[in-house]
């Protein structure tokens, strides 16, 4: 059988923030930090929190909505859901299916664990899926790391924070619009780097084990080191294997992790003339959803992407990392 050739693209973006706000000197203040101390080594004077009756559904569920409402979507033609998480409702059973019923879907649904390079992850095997089915595709990214930050650890008690990013992908005639190049990678040797060690098969809940519950970062640095290289490694083979430069990249979209990250990876890539986007300053790092957050936004202050091609790039915890080249039109063929 002969597939279609069919082009996708990103037809509606929708996001969610809890409403409680942390600034910086909330923050200082209990870990008695100077005044600015964050903000000068991340880049962030904010995040968000979700209130303690949310679970991560309850931030994935409006994001979702909203994309389905921007893009004019019916119902019917959303053939899967992929919920990029490391934050679900519960581990058992997926947060995903709960969040297409509550949106009024029956189609496929499952979460992605693919921690701050989920989203990536998941717009690739969603746009996969377009192509073959002609289907839309329903991309959620949700964290709720508030719950899991350890509050003495100053590397990710500064970083992490709450919220919700969705993208509709939708099939066009036009092959030529949607994914043009990917490059997805992974070390496990850094299995270790940024972990929460309690409730899965190796180190499973116990009525006695109440420790391992949070998440840890013990090498800020080191996880610094490998975020920037991976991005620019997999950015290299992705514009290289797309034949093109960084000059030829319009809109650079990289996860969302630490200011000083972003811009070495900007500096070593040379992509001096990309317009950047991101919402790091006033919403921290929310692992998966940074990129379709930073996305959503920008749509909604600006009302449209701007056409050309696009690089996405992230870096998580596995470790895990990759950068994918997206042809984007305003005006759909």
């Amino acid at each position: 059988m002969r597939l279609v050739e069919r082009g996708v693209v990103m037809a509606g973006f929708g996001h969610y923030l809890p409403e409680r706000r942390v600034a910086n000197v909330e923050i200082e203040a209990e870990l008695d930090l100077p005044p600015g101390w964050i903000e000068a080594r991340s880049g962030i004077r904010a995040r968000h929190y979700a209130t303690p009756d949310q679970a991560v559904s309850d931030l994935a569920i409006p994001a979702g909505k909203m994309a389905l409402e921007v893009a004019g979507a019916m119902r019917d033609e959303v053939g899967l859901l992929l919920l990029a998480t490391s934050t679900p409702d519960h581990l058992l059973p997926p947060t995903a299916p709960l969040v297409a019923h509550r949106l009024g879907l029956g189609c496929g649904a499952v979460d992605l664990a693919g921690a701050c390079a989920g989203f990536l992850h998941a717009l690739v095997l969603a746009a996969a899926h377009v192509r073959t089915t002609g289907q839309s595709v329903l991309v959620i990214a949700a964290n709720l790391l508030s719950r899991r930050i350890e509050p003495t650890e100053v590397a990710s008690r500064v970083l992490f924070g709450d919220a919700a990013g969705a993208v509709l992908l939708r099939p066009v005639a036009d092959p030529a619009l949607g994914l043009r190049s990917v490059v997805l990678r992974s070390d496990g040797s850094g299995y270790d780097m940024i972990r929460i060690d309690r409730g899965g098969s190796r180190l499973p809940f116990s009525a006695t084990g109440v420790d391992g519950l949070s998440m840890r970062m013990p090498d800020g640095k080191a996880v610094f080191e490998r975020a920037v290289d991976g991005m620019v490694r997999s950015a290299n083979e992705a514009l290289s294997s797309a034949g093109l430069v960084a000059a030829d990249i319009s809109t650079w979209a990289p996860h969302q992790a630490n200011q000083r990250i972003i811009d070495k990876v900007r500096q070593r890539l040379c992509l001096h003339t990309a317009n950047c986007l991101g919402t790091l300053a006033e919403h921290g790092n929310s692992s998966a959803a940074t990129i379709p957050l930073a996305l959503s936004i920008h749509v909604a202050a600006n009302g449209s992407l701007d056409s050309g091609r696009m690089l996405f790039s992230a870096f998580g915890a596995g470790t895990l990392w990759g950068s994918a080249i997206w042809v984007h039109a305003n005006k759909q063929r």
